[in-house]
Formats: structure tokens, sequence, C-alpha cells
């Protein structure tokens, strides 16, 4: 009995084997393009494929069997019986198309090998039906054991060729598969052939019927021949599917890595693509996570549990990076058809990004943006807390409400930039000076309180100067705009038993500390409710003032000691409140300047005294008092200008009466306004001379063009030689720097006398004449009687 090496080398015309084998690879390899085609198509198309794929295959398993019979050279006559070798054409087509359209329609694995079993016993029934048709002188022997052989050969290895190409449609697993399918074939029908033989028998003849080997050659060419123009066709259509699922994948690729999410397709828990967002993510490049288990950076059952039994929807996990640290994320997972086959695409969103923002607005909604400190609204939660800690523990707490002195004057004159670093320079040294137990917040503004809980008073007595201590240092070392606060202090349950309360009272302890000189701190105390209440409302009411025409202006005249003429006039403010009648200058100015009304009054004031002097037919001056507020306000040297301007007054005729305190504050500042007011042409004065702190050097340092001497100084300074000592020497200063000096509160003639022998220029006082409304000088701004002026302006 012939072996299977045997077979081959000695009973085959080699040539024709190589012609067999290459025939059977070219069949092989288009059956298996075809079946992929298949696998991609639908309905009636993917049958035509099987179809043609069955064809294919069959045929060319039938052709490879034939070539190798007429390789086959026994040394006997023989023949071929036609109906058994069209038989053998029509079972090997078939049984593959059979298990071809098992494997695909089905799909999975099972089907594959099942389909795969199906086929090589296609090959086998194919292969002894051949030989069954195969006519010979002699008598055919078959060994039952390199049969069995044959079949198992067949079947596994046909089984492996369609498990193999089921893996995918790429190129390496096509070959795969074809390589399997050529083995089956090939394999099987060489085993087979060995397991014949043929033992010459004269007695036996040949049929005539039976087809000749060159009538076999020409229906295997014909085989061959329909077998190449498959695989021509086969060929086409796999170079243009794998063009255009490059060109596919290209776009789907420069889509994906286009996402800023992480996008991966799944087949089960393996990565078959990742995008580039999704790689920088975990940390690795998208080529080197191909393969690997997405489980290895999602880890976690319950996430995985979620996105499998609630697709589509979004999961909040863990991704671990390549380094191994843990990034939120969100994770949606979608089945979707890649390739022709189910997966899944996976999208992970990096939450880093909207974790960080939540985190800040969390941080917002309880904090200052600016300083970090605590909020009014968190304040107010801390300190219900603390309230019923310290009725718990039975001990005291205490509210200090911090205010910055003059802080809308930083702002003006150096910016908001400046404004805000003081701020946040106060939040922290502030914040150094408490402990854990303490706390601090901005309400808002430049208004910052502390709450302490403390055994006594004074704990937050020695806070506070601590906290004034800390500021002075700073303001010392000249570092920006000089900080200074004032300090209210309030205890619970001594001065309040609630909260509102309670930051009220501190509150009202602040004010009193700024109406005591700033830069100080106070406890709360039980008449200061009912004196900052006063104070309020007289503050609220004033600020309504102008709009409701309260205010007016009187009138004092100004003449000169050595005749007595009228040189000008001093335009005075008075208020007349609806309920409480007239409110001192002395009352309601210093409320003004504190909380910067008197920018609006001054404003009004300016426009009112300059719009009447100007309608004077005499072109006598009128003096004008500008507070500190309004000297440091930028704002100041362009309103002048535009009052002149409007009322059309001359600005020779207006005189600005500034006090020494306005100077002391900001001197830079003062001294740029004093000079931008003095090039308009207008006159400078320096009112309450010798009430300031260094008279001297401000009146070399400032360009004033007259002193007034302080009232307290001329009153009996005909009988007091102090007094008369000093205005005799502010007279005499005067003529040095050829300043003229104008004298205030003249009320008696010694008064004046004493004035004329010292050859004082000028005199302003009730001797002269009393504040009044300006009709009542009408002789002096007109040189007529005031019912004269009347008329004029009645006409």
């Amino acid at each position: 009995m012939l072996t299977v090496v045997g077979c081959l080398f000695e009973a085959h015309d080699l040539r024709l084997v190589v012609l067999a084998a290459a025939i059977c690879t070219l069949a092989a390899l288009t059956t298996v393009c075809l079946v992929s085609h298949a696998r991609k198509a639908s309905a009636w198309v993917q049958a035509a494929w099987l179809g043609i794929a069955s064809i294919a295959g069959g045929s060319g398993i039938w052709a490879t069997h034939f070539i190798a019979m007429l390789a086959f050279a026994p040394g006997v006559p023989g023949g071929y019986d036609i109906a058994l070798t069209a038989l053998s054409l029509f079972i090997a087509v078939a049984l593959v198309g059979s298990g071809l359209s098992l494997a695909v329609l089905v799909g999975g694995t099972l089907a594959a090998w099942g389909g795969g079993l199906i086929l090589g016993l296609g090959i086998a029934a194919m292969h002894y039906t051949g030989m069954a048709a195969y006519a010979v002188a002699g008598h055919k022997a078959w060994d039952p054991g390199t049969v069995v052989v044959s079949l198992a050969l067949g079947a596994f290895l046909g089984g492996a060729a369609l498990a193999a190409e089921l893996g995918g449609s790429s190129l390496k697993r096509q070959l795969s598969g074809a390589l399997l399918l050529l083995l089956a074939i090939c394999s099987h029908h060489f085993t087979a052939m060995s397991a014949v033989t043929v033992r010459p028998d004269p007695a036996v003849t040949v049929s005539e019927a039976a087809l000749p080997n060159s009538w076999l050659a020409v229906a295997v060419a014909l085989a061959s021949f329909a077998i190449l123009l498959l695989a021509g066709a086969a060929l086409a259509l796999d170079v243009r599917d794998r063009r255009q699922a490059k060109l596919e994948g290209d776009r789907l690729r420069s889509l994906a890595n286009a996402a800023v999410e992480g996008l991966v397709v799944c087949t089960g828990d393996i990565i078959i693509s990742a995008n580039q967002s999704f790689a920088r993510l975990v940390g690795q490049v998208p080529d080197s996570l191909v393969g690997a288990a997405l489980s290895a950076f999602l880890p976690g059952d319950a996430a995985w549990l979620t996105m499998a039994s609630q697709p589509e929807r979004p999961v909040e996990a863990e991704l671990r990076q390549a380094d191994g640290t843990l990034v939120p994320v969100e994770v949606i997972m979608q089945p979707v058809d890649y390739a022709g086959r189910p997966h899944y695409a996976v999208a992970v969103r990096d939450l880093r990004a909207r974790r960080q923002a939540e985190h800040q607005i969390q941080f917002l909604a309880h904090h200052d943006a600016l300083t970090g400190l605590a909020n009014r609204v968190s304040f107010g939660k801390r300190l219900e807390q603390e309230i019923r800690a310290a009725d718990a523990g039975n001990r005291k707490l205490a509210v200090l409400c911090l205010d910055l002195d003059r802080f809308k004057e930083v702002n003006d004159l150096f910016g908001h930039a400046a404004g805000d670093t003081m701020l946040e320079n106060v939040a922290r040294m502030v914040s150094a000076e408490l402990d854990d137990a303490q706390m601090m917040a901005r309400l808002g503004g430049d208004e910052f309180a502390v709450l302490m809980p403390c055994g006594h008073a004074s704990a937050a007595g020695r806070l506070a100067e601590r906290i004034l201590e800390a500021l002075r240092y700073s303001s010392a070392e000249g570092k920006g705009p000089q900080i200074a606060t004032s300090i209210g202090i309030a205890l619970y349950p001594d001065d309040a038993i609630d909260r509102a309360a309670l930051l009220s009272n501190a509150d009202t302890a602040l004010y009193r500390a700024k109406s005591e000189g700033r830069g100080t701190y106070r406890f709360f105390e039980a008449r200061m409710g009912v004196e900052v209440r006063e104070r309020r409302l007289l503050e609220h009411d004033l600020r309504h003032a102008v709009a409701r025409g309260e205010m007016h202006l009187v009138y004092q005249p100004q003449t000169e000691v050595g005749n007595g003429e009228v040189i000008g006039f001093e335009a005075l403010l008075r208020w007349k409140h609806p309920v409480r009648g007239y409110v001192s200058p002395v009352l309601f100015i210093p409320i003004a300047e504190e909380s910067e009304i008197i920018l609006q009054i001054g404003e009004w004031v300016l426009r009112e005294a300059c719009r009447e002097a100007a309608s004077w037919s005499r072109p006598l001056s009128i003096a004008v008092n500008v507070s500190a507020v309004q000297i440091h306000n930028p704002h100041l040297v362009n309103l002048v200008h535009e009052v002149l301007l409007q009322t059309g007054l001359a600005p020779s005729r207006l005189e600005v009466e500034v006090t020494e305190t306005a100077l002391v504050r900001d001197p830079a500042r003062a001294l740029l306004t004093l000079r931008q007011l003095k090039s308009f042409g207008l006159r400078i004065a320096m009112d309450d001379f010798g009430t300031g702190y260094s008279s001297l050097s401000n009146l070399r340092s400032f360009p004033f063009d007259k002193i007034k001497i302080d009232g307290s100084f001329v009153r009996a300074v005909d009988s007091n030689e102090q007094t008369a000592a000093i205005v005799r020497s502010v007279i005499g200063l005067g003529r040095g720097l050829e300043m003229p000096v104008m004298a205030e509160g003249v009320e008696t003639e010694a008064e004046l006398s004493f004035l004329a022998a010292e050859q004082c220029h000028g005199a302003q006082g009730y001797l002269m004449g009393r504040p009044a409304p300006m009709d009542q000088f009408a002789r002096h701004t007109h040189g007529t009687s005031s019912e004269a002026v009347e008329e004029r302006k009645s006409a």
C-alpha cells in the first residue's frame, strides 16, 4: 500500500500536482474573500455572495481533485464515469454552500466550526464520489484507517479555516483562512489517494462510455476558467472594498481624533480602536491600546454593571492612567456595528475641569472671591453655631466689625487695583492675628467682621489692639496706600441675644469709633444705639436735602479794613429740615464729609454761588469753602472748570477756601489739585489759619493767595495780649510774604480798630454784616437797593 509521500512522488505527475495546488490556492483565496463580502452584506445580496462563494469553492475543490487525478498514473488504462463525475461537482458545490451558509448566516464560533465540518465532509464526499467515478482496468482497494485520517483532516482544517476567517476582515485573517482551507483540500486529497491501491486485472475492461482523460481535461479547464473569473471578480471587489474601508477608516479616525472626549471601540473587554483623546487621557499612544483590556483602565465592577444594564446612560467612574493616577470621568457605552460586526463604543469624558468648576462654585457660594475669606452668608451660619455653643458652654462671644477709613479715596486716587490689593492685605494681616477658633469674613465693600469666642470682654479688646497694631505697622513700612481702620465690638449675650442685633450693635460701636477720631476701637454701649440711630436718620435726610430744595446759601460780606468798602462775599450753607427746622452746619457738615455726601452738596454750593456772583453788576469776589473730601476727589478740577464755563464767572472773582486739615491727609494730591485750580486764574485762601498742624510749612509749600485768621484769635484781640501778639505775628507774616490777610469773627469796633492799626487787609464778621440772603446786599453787588434788584429780575 502506498504512503502519502510515496503516493505523491511515485504515482503522480508533479507538474500537474503543482498546477492542482495553484488552482486550489486560487480557489481558497477566492472563497475566503467572497465569504468576507457575504458577511458584510445583507438580505438577498448576502445570499448571492454565498452562492458565488459556493460555486467558487466547490468548483475549486472539484478542479483540484481531478487535476490531481490527471496527475495520478497507476500504470493501467482508466476513464471517468460521466454521471458520477458531474455528481461529484454538484456535491462539492452543495456541501460547500451549506457549510458557508451555516457559518455566515448563523454566526459565532460554534457555527463557524460547524460550517467548517460540513465543508470538510463536502471535500471528502466530492473526493470519494470522484474516486468512484474513476474507472480502471483493475481492482481498487481502500485502507480504512487512512480514509478516517483523510476525513478528520478535511473536517478539522475546514472548521479551522472558517473560524479563522470569522475573526475579522483583515488581510492577515483572510490569508490565514485561505491557507487552512488549502491545507484542508490538499491534505484530504493526497491522504485519501494514499488510501487506495490499484491491482491491474486484464479481465477488467473500461467502459466505452467512460470519459477519457482528454475530455476530463477540458472539463477541468472550464472549471479552472470559472475559478479564474470568480477569483478576478473577488480580487477586484476586495481591492475596492479595502480602498473604501481604508478611506472610511481614515475618515472615522480623523473624526474620532477630532473629538475632545475619549472614544474606544471594544469587542467584549478588548479594545479594538481608541482615539488620541483617550490615549492622552490614559497617558499612552493609541496603537499601544489596541488589544488591551478596557477594564485595566476602568476598574470597578459597579460601573461595568451599570453600563451593561443601562447602555447610553452616563455613568461616573474613575479612569486609571498609566502612572496609576485615578481620574474622575463620565462613561457612556453604546452598541455599534463596527467592521460588519457588533461592538461597543465607549465615550470617556474627563470630569476634572467640571469637578474643579463645581468646587470653585461651591467655594464662591461661601467665600469672598477677592480675599478668600468667608462671605456674609457663611459668617451668619457660623455666628448661629457659635451662639449655640456659647449657650452650651456658658461663655461669651465677641463680634468685631472693621471698616477701612477713607477707603473710597484709595480707589479714587490710586485706582481700584490698589484698593483690591489693600483689601487682600488687610485680610491677610488680620487673619494672621487669629487662631483656629476665630473667624474673619468680608461682609461687603471694605467692611469686615471677626468672630471670637472668649471668656471676657478684655480678650476682645486685646485682639482689637493687635489688629490695629498690625495694620499700623504695615502702614509704617510705607508699602502702598496707608491702611487705617476702626473697630466696633459687641458681646453675646451682654449686648444682644440674637445674630442680627449683635451685628447691628457691633456696627454701632464701629460708627462711634469713627466719630471719635478713627484708627481706634470701641465697645458697644446701650446709649450708642440711640445716638447712632439719630445720626443715621440725619444722614438719610441729608442725602435728599439738595433734591428736595432744603438747602440754601447765605452770604457774609468781606470788607477792606482801611475804608470799610465791601470787596467780596463768602457763601455759607444752611439746611432747613422740614421737621427739625434749621440744622447747624456744625452738626451736618461732619456727617456729610464722613458719608461723602459733601461731594453732592459741595457741587451744588459751587454752582449756586458762581451763578449768583455772575449776576452781579459789580465784579466782587465770591469765596466758597472746599472740604478735604472734595480736595482729594479727582473730579474737583474738572467740576470747577465746568462751572466757570457754564456760569460765565471770571476765574479771578472765585476764591476757594481750604482748611489746613485738608492738606495733611495726602499733601501731594492736595498740592496737585490746588496747582491745577490755580492755573485757571482763581485765588486760593488758607482758612482758619493757626488752628492746623504746620501752618508755616503749608504757606511755603502750597500756592495760597490769602490768609484767613481764625475768629478764635480775633475775639478779644484788643484786651488779650497773647491773642494780640499772635494776630500781630500773622499779619506781619502775611506782609512779609506779600500775601493779604483776612480776619474772621470781627464783632466790635475795638477789634476792628486793632486790625486797622496793624494794617490788616480785610475783615469779616457780624460787625460788617451777618450772613443773609444776597438780596439784602444788593446795594453792594449792583450799586442800588434790593427793591430795584427785584424789579430788574422780574423784568
